[in-house]
C-alpha cells in the first residue's frame, strides 16, 4: 500500500520517462479495392458503349437518308421521262404529224399524183 500522505504536502512530481520506440512490422500492403476509381471506370465502360450506340443509329440513319435521296432523284428523273413519253404518244396520236411523217416517208394518198423534183441540193 502507499504511505498515507497529509494534505497539506505538496503532490509528488512524476518523472516522464520517453515513450519507447513501437516497433514496426514490415507487412505487404493489402490489396485495397478503390471502389470511387472501380466507380468511374464502371461509368466509363457504359458511357462509351451508349455513345457506340448513337454512332451505330447515326451511321445508319445516314446511310438510309442517302439511299433515299438517291431514289427520290431516280423517281423525279423517271416522272420526267413519263411525262415527255405521254406527250409524244398524243402527238403521234395528232392526224396532222401522221400525214406528216408518211409524207416524209415518200407515201402519197390515195388518188394523188406524185411528183420527184431532181437536182435540188439536199440540205
Amino acid at each position: 500500500m502507499p504511505p498515507a500522505r497529509s494534505a497539506t504536502a505538496a503532490p509528488r512530481r512524476r518523472v516522464r520517462t520517453p515513450p519507447r520506440p513501437r516497433r514496426v512490422t514490415v507487412r505487404a500492403p493489402k490489396l485495397r479495392v478503390r471502389w470511387d476509381r472501380a466507380g468511374r471506370i464502371g461509368l466509363l465502360v457504359v458511357l462509351g458503349v451508349v455513345v457506340g450506340l448513337y454512332v451505330q443509329h447515326t451511321l445508319a440513319y445516314i446511310s438510309t437518308k442517302s439511299q433515299a435521296d438517291h431514289q427520290q432523284a431516280v423517281v423525279s428523273r423517271l416522272q420526267r421521262q413519263n411525262r415527255a413519253l405521254e406527250r409524244e404518244q398524243k402527238s403521234l396520236g395528232d392526224p396532222a404529224t401522221i400525214v406528216r411523217d408518211a409524207r416524209e416517208l415518200g407515201m402519197v394518198r390515195p388518188g394523188e399524183r406524185p411528183y420527184v423534183i431532181t437536182g435540188l441540193n439536199h440540205h
